[in-house]
């Protein structure tokens, strides 16, 4: 006979076996480099998400015996910043009612609003008793709420089984295939010098260029298939970057110097202080992703006259490697992460976020880009909306019951968004 599942609380993630936890997340359908053990590791250990920033660790692991079945990240927190699914209007009212809405519970990775799997299982009956088992944790220790964010569809699915409120967001993705418009929306399912794009905008509607399970050819191809407009405004900003005397070049893992991350978070930072914040992220952080998930990360430099002047920092699903011309792989994926510079040029943030990323996913066969939260902007570059969905539970029942009426309206409201951004789209209408 079985025995029957324990679940522990783990208030340090270096206490849960790395081997374990990371082939639990191997399993799933929508893994990515930020639940890896060393990311959520280095997170804590770097000073980043602990108890002094308002990220308490919780880690929940299920076992039958001394088998892991289940575990997700938890955090207890005491404030709603780093989440990007926003609930400061939640908190206000618990406060306006005498009630105190913090400390709750978050199942999250701190600061990374990218979808994919939060609830690591064997399958998905633990899946389930793992979602049972926070809930119950969060009673016990009388905390407001539980929050499970930017989820896989396997997580919703078990969240909305067990009774939690879902909530949808919209973010934007490129994908690295036929430019259909279900096919951009959907749910989700050699080192050196990159020069800048061709600067020549042509007139009237190309031909269609081979595109298939391939991907796109190159940046030319990708080109072809958007609408006049947006493809003479791209070629546009990527001239003005040129003209400006910037050029690019990309790093990988170990080839990313110490002097690149040293440049990088001096960038990082200053964006970050630009709009009046400390950065989220210290530099031991990353320090310490380059000493244990070095593959994980791509760099790209602008330069000016020799001289560094701004980055980007990509991440890497771990198969997203293969370079030239290949075909797209399915399970690749890169996501565009931050940035900063410390000289103004005009589209040098467009070039840099999102035309050099690109650029390099056609090349190496990367299959999306996912462009980050918010940002109807990036339409124009040819990333479309995609739904992400977050589940909620709240233990005070009255306000449970509101938060599902104003959830129901906001839903609503998402739907009607969702159908605006699609009657906006940046591709060319296929012919009769």
């Amino acid at each position: 006979m079985s025995r029957e599942p324990v679940l522990r609380v783990h208030t340090d993630p270096s206490e849960i076996d790395a081997a374990a936890w990371d082939a639990l997340l191997d399993a799933q359908a929508e893994p990515s480099p930020f639940m890896r053990h060393a990311y959520l590791v280095a997170l804590h250990a770097s000073g980043s998400a602990t108890p002094e920033t308002g990220w308490a660790p919780a880690f929940a692991t299920l076992w039958r015996g001394k088998v892991l079945k289940a575990a997700c990240p938890l955090y207890a927190k005491d404030h709603s910043y780093g989440e990007y699914v926003f609930d400061w209007a939640w908190a206000n009212a618990y406060e306006q009612n005498g009630l105190a809405y913090y400390p709750k519970a978050v199942c999250a990775v701190p600061f990374t609003p990218v979808p994919g799997a939060r609830l690591l299982a064997v399958d998905a009956d633990h899946r389930a008793l793992l979602v049972q088992g926070l809930v119950q944790w969060c009673r016990q220790m009388e905390l407001s709420s539980l929050h499970l964010l930017f989820g896989a569809e396997e997580d919703i699915a078990a969240c909305a089984s067990a009774g939690l409120m879902l909530r949808h967001t919209v973010q934007f993705h490129w994908k690295n295939v036929a430019p259909t418009l279900p096919a951009a929306r959907g749910s989700l399912p050699p080192e050196g010098v990159l020069a800048l794009g061709p600067g020549k905008a042509g007139a009237g509607d190309p031909p269609d260029r081979a595109l298939g399970a391939a991907g796109y050819a190159d940046f030319d191809a990708f080109l072809t298939t958007l609408s006049q407009d947006k493809r003479k405004k791209i070629r546009q900003e990527r001239r003005k970057v040129r003209d400006a005397g910037v050029t690019f070049r990309w790093a990988r893992g170990a080839d990313i110097t110490e002097a690149d991350w040293d440049f990088f978070y001096r960038c990082y930072a200053r964006t970050y202080r630009e709009h009046g914040n400390p950065p989220y992220l210290t530099r031991d952080f990353f320090r310490r992703q380059a000493q244990t998930m070095p593959q994980a990360w791509l760099l790209f430099t602008a330069e000016r006259a020799g001289q560094p002047i701004a980055t980007s920092l990509i991440a890497l699903r771990a198969d997203a490697a293969t370079p030239g011309g290949v075909a797209a792989k399915s399970g690749s994926v890169a996501y565009g992460r931050y940035w900063g510079a410390l000289e103004r040029v005009d589209c040098l943030h467009f070039e840099a976020c999102y035309y050099q990323p690109i650029e390099w996913c056609i090349a190496h066969g990367v299959s999306r880009f996912e462009g980050g939260a918010q940002g109807e902007h990036k339409m124009a570059r040819a990333l479309m909306p995609v739904k992400t969905t977050s589940a909620h539970w709240l233990a005070h029942p009255s306000f449970a019951d509101a938060v599902e009426r104003f959830l129901e309206r906001e839903g609503a409201g998402i739907d009607n968004y969702m159908e605006h951004l699609e009657a906006r789209s940046p591709f060319r209408a296929p012919a009769a």
